[in-house]
């Protein structure tokens, strides 16, 4: 007799050695179909069996019948009725049969009927295999370790632990790596819980995948199996499935650059960049430290990209190619630096990844709000920083979450984007809701080289450190204190007086006080403009949906939101497109190029009525301080010229 610990073992390996000959099999249910209309669907069938990767159709080795109905609900094309058996409407039967459903618009997501009538059928297919619960070969050789362990030293749990390990093994919707990528990544500080609603809600190629892990898996499936250009729209999830399945044979050339939007202030640049990850030689950690501010307390976590010039081989010199380096940075808009503390808390803003130059990041951080920048670089291979360059145009395009200072701040984003790009297994534990302790834990896993940091000076030759023109303002304000006697001590509290006060200083200024006067006045018309910012940011938040508030606040409301539709590449650039998903190909670019050009091109004809029409809705005392500065800086400007020609300089400008 057969100890009952081996029982299952053998019938497993025999399960295994039969079913190497076995595959799906796909049975028309033709009972009342004309002839025409069993030949038309028998062909369909025989197409999704073709379309389908024959390791899909080896693990799934069952009977499913195919059959067409009259009862289903609404205008839906098919759905699977019980385990084993797939209905298809029959209203869209004799479009099949008279070959029209290959050229019929369904204004759905596949184009066709036809198209949409295969899908339907793999979709179905789908579920059931990802429900399935299959062994492999190498399941049973894994079974008959654990079997032996569990003999020799009497664990008797042992072999249904590994049975199980198997069995998930064959799972697609509950695999961590694919709620990753599909987008319910883990929560932060909840050991690993999933978030729970996935934000990913912009060019998408059908909502219905946004519902649930499982009908993601069938969607996507729908768009390996049919569509060749999803292999370049959506690479990492073609990737993962590749993976499993085999690559497919009528997939797109992805040799194109990508295509991404640059929400740089430059209104003469043109926003649409092009962007092959081939010229990009690593990818850093950019961390804007602390300062005393409280909701600045733990610094701003972003990555950012050594962008090669074109024609420079990759390699160390690529870090001296300032210009061409961009940033990806999580934010609300575009110039977030400061927020509103309450609704960070309550989720008010939304987060979504912008693409910076550099240099813009640069003077916001170290100009505006005297921050330092540290750039560490992380330990990425050649195939990791491609797919992490690929993975963030994705999210950049795609993504449109909601900001929360504590479990989905900058370092939570970013360590998302990160373990999804990055298939390292270092990164899948990691836990951080602060900048400055995701850096820590990037280093102390081995994944980023915080050496670059220990000599100050070559830090900062080098572009891995960009200090806080703080000092530089203090020294500027010394040189007051030597030559006008003020009786502040340190240049916050300078600037932190309203712009009036400080004029009344200008009279007594020599040549060399004036120019560091003028210096500082500068810092502070960056400083107001940026809180004039968040002013209007959260006033438009505020009321944008409050349409029963004061009607002065609606009016606000809507010319904010005109002035952000006019700026929209800022935003959310998937906005410009109206058609496609994922990531936009070749032939939408040139719609992109337009759209953005038009954009641009209202822009330019509105900067000059913007500026107005912005500084109306600011608080009478935020415009009344932007107006006496504007006002300081004329002044100082003339009494440096009359100085300057009083020393027997030539005229000034």
């Amino acid at each position: 007799m057969i100890p009952l610990g081996r029982r299952w073992l053998v019938a497993l390996t025999l399960f295994v050695a039969t079913s190497s000959q076995a595959a799906l099999r796909l049975e028309l249910r033709d009972d009342g179909l004309a002839p025409a209309q069993r030949q038309a669907s028998q062909q369909l069938l025989d197409d999704v069996q073709q379309l389908l990767p024959a390791s899909f159709k080896d693990a799934l080795d069952r009977n499913v019948t195919i059959e067409w109905r009259d009862d289903l609900p609404g205008d839906g094309i098919g759905q699977a009725m019980r385990p084993g058996a797939i209905a298809l409407s029959r209203r869209y039967l004799g479009a099949l049969t008279d070959g029209s459903a290959a050229t019929r618009k369904t204004g759905r997501s596949h184009g066709t009927l036809r198209r949409e009538l295969l899908a339907t059928v793999v979709h179905e297919l789908t579920h059931l295999y990802d429900r399935a619960r299959l062994w492999s070969p190498a399941d049973a050789t894994l079974i008959r370790r654990c079997t032996q362990q569990r003999e020799t030293i009497g664990r008797i749990g042992e072999g249904a632990a590994c049975r199980g390990q198997a069995e998930r093994r064959f799972t697609l919707s509950d695999d961590p790596r694919l709620l990753d990528l599909a987008g319910w990544p883990q929560s932060a500080g909840k050991h690993g819980q999933r978030d729970g609603e996935n934000r990913f809600l912009l060019r998408s190629p059908d909502r219905y995948e946004l519902s649930n892990p499982r009908e993601f898996v069938a969607v996507n499936m729908e768009y390996f199996v049919l569509d060749p250009s999803y292999a370049c729209r959506r690479p990492a999830l073609y990737r993962y499935y590749a993976e499993r399945f085999g690559e497919r044979p009528q997939k797109s050339d992805c040799s194109a650059p990508l295509a991404y939007l640059n929400a740089g202030r430059d209104f003469g640049r043109q926003p649409l960049g092009q962007l092959d990850p081939e010229r990009v030689y690593e990818v850093d950690y950019l961390l804007a430290e602390a300062n005393d501010q409280w909701m600045s307390r733990w610094g701003h976590a972003m990555l950012r990209l050594v962008v090669c010039a074109p024609g420079r081989p990759r390699g160390p010199d690529c870090r001296l190619d300032l210009d061409q380096h961009l940033v990806l940075s999580f934010r609300a808009f575009v110039g977030d630096l400061q927020l509103s503390s309450w609704d960070g808390l309550t989720g008010s803003y939304p987060s979504r990844l912008f693409v910076l130059p550099l240099s813009q990041v640069i003077e916001e951080y170290t100009k505006i709000e005297l921050r330092s920048l540290a750039s560490v670089p992380l330990k990425l291979s050649r195939e990791q920083i491609d797919e992490l360059v690929r993975r963030a145009m994705q999210v950049h395009w795609s993504y449109d979450g909601n900001y929360y200072f504590i479990s989905n701040n900058c370092a939570v984003e970013s360590l998302k984007l990160l373990r999804s790009g990055v298939p390292d297994a270092r990164l899948q534990d990691l836990d951080s809701i602060t900048p400055n302790g995701l850096l820590q834990i990037l280093e102390n896993r081995g994944l980023a080289d915080a050496s670059v940091l220990d000599d100050p000076k070559r830090a900062l030759r080098l572009g891995y450190r960009f200090d806080s023109f703080r000092d530089r303002y203090q020294a500027m304000f010394e040189v007051l204190r030597q030559h006008l006697d003020v009786p502040q001590t340190r240049v916050e509290d300078w600037l932190a007086l309203p712009a009036s006060e400080r004029r009344t200083w200008f009279a007594k200024a020599d040549l060399r006080a004036s120019a560091a006067l003028l210096l500082l006045e500068q810092a502070s018309l960056r400083r107001q403009l940026q809180l004039a910012q968040d002013e209007l940011k959260r006033l438009y938040l505020g009321h944008r949906d409050d349409a029963n508030g004061d009607p002065k606040l609606v009016a606000a409301g809507k010319t904010l939101q005109q002035i952000l539709d006019d700026s929209g590449f800022l935003s959310q650039p998937a906005e410009l497109l109206d058609s496609g998903y994922g990531l936009p190909q070749p032939g939408e670019s040139s719609r992109l190029q337009q759209q953005t050009q038009e954009r641009q091109a209202r822009l330019r004809q509105l900067s000059n009525n913007l500026d107005q029409e912005i500084r109306a809705l600011l608080s009478p005392e935020r415009r009344d301080e932007l107006k006496a500065l504007e006002d300081n800086l004329k002044q100082l400007g003339a009494h440096l010229r009359e100085l300057h020609k009083a020393a027997g300089g030539f005229e000034l400008p």
